[in-house]
């Protein structure tokens, strides 16, 4: 990805564009610093070797462009609304900015853009676009939202697209935008109750893509196939993998079911039953398609391709990933430790 210095540079960009959304006092300073960052997003997305690259930057780029748009426009109206007398109601106004802000963190039902954008990009910049391009968005959602009806068809709509969509998905790449709307129906459930829990299920979400996606990364894994011929002699590096699916969908031993665990908990205290046993079913199906994965892979018996035997990897890489595994495996049980000890 870094491949040249003005990369380096865009990057740097994209990074402050987002810090100066999240640290504006102004509806035009977030405006302005989600703009920096969209603008310094597309040349990374650019690739030669990725035919797909430019769609994928175009497509992303005009829904973008029109979710800043239609969130200027709000925002302009929600300033004359302050200042004039208007006949506009301030709530049609915040449903605009509402809207806008799932547009660009990719929420259902403005998802639409989200899988195929993803499907033209190498894994680094799909690493990006699921974690710190959704910062900025979901920072600014969480300072308006409200239980209302939009918020609860967000939630429900992007817990069941989420789910449903990728079932019948073979790439590895649709299936992860798929996972990240499914989580994104869980962040939005945790923002009603407060803005420290989905922080903490943004840092779980993004340390278990990351993991994931640094393993696909490095073998150049896109589609499901690949997965079941690779790896035939190293079956520590296959249960890792699986075990890093499984956590990422929030099965109970696994790390990725603490903040699961934790939205569950503060949805039985604010006594909203329903929603949590639905969320909770439609989670199910991802993990039936997660376990589906590992049979598949597990059970049946595949040969690895002769080349495959002859590619050397990086030692560092693989060590690093291994840890990395370990504590996704096995961190619930480490928090769990930690917190008895204190």
């Amino acid at each position: 990805m870094f491949n040249n210095s003005s990369k380096i540079l865009f990057f740097l960009i994209l990074m402050t564009g987002t810090l100066i959304t999240v640290s504006s006092n102004s509806w035009l300073g977030a405006w302005m610093g989600l703009e920096i960052n969209l603008l310094s997003f597309i040349p990374l997305m650019s690739d030669n070797n990725n035919l797909m690259s430019t769609e994928a930057s175009l497509k992303y780029f005009l829904t973008q462009a029109l979710a800043s748009a239609v969130l200027l426009f709000s925002v302009i109206l929600f300033l004359m609304n302050n200042n004039l007398i208007s006949q506009i109601h301030s709530s049609y106004i915040q449903l605009m900015i509402f809207s806008s802000l799932l547009m660009k963190s990719g929420a259902a039902p403005f998802h639409f853009w989200f899988p195929n954008v993803m499907e033209g990009l190498s894994w680094m910049n799909s690493l990006i676009l699921m974690t710190w391009q959704k910062i900025a968005p979901l920072m600014l959602i969480s300072y308006i939202i409200e239980q209302n009806l939009l918020t609860m068809a967000a939630i429900i709509f992007s817990v069941i697209i989420g789910s449903l969509g990728g079932l019948n998905q073979t790439s590895l790449r649709k299936l992860m935008a798929y996972s990240s709307i499914n989580h994104l129906g869980w962040m939005l459930v945790a923002m009603n109750t407060s803005e420290s829990l989905w922080l903490i299920y943004f840092l779980f979400y993004s340390f278990l893509s990351f993991n994931l996606i640094f393993m696909f990364s490095i073998f150049s894994l896109f589609h499901i196939n690949q997965l079941f011929s690779l790896f035939f002699s190293s079956k520590i590096l296959k249960f890792s993998l699986f075990m890093n699916l499984l956590s990422l969908g929030g099965l109970p031993p696994f790390l990725g079911f603490m903040p699961k665990w934790l939205v569950i908990q503060s949805l039985i205290m604010s006594n909203q039953l329903f929603l949590m046993t639905f969320l909770t079913t439609m989670t199910l199906i991802t993990l039936f398609f997660y376990l589906r994965l590992c049979f598949a892979a597990f059970m049946l018996n595949y040969y690895e391709n002769n080349w495959m035997t002859s590619m050397q990897f990086n030692k560092i890489y693989m060590n690093l990933y291994l840890t990395l595994s370990f504590i996704s495996t096995f961190g619930l049980f480490l928090i769990s430790l930690i917190y008895l000890m204190y």
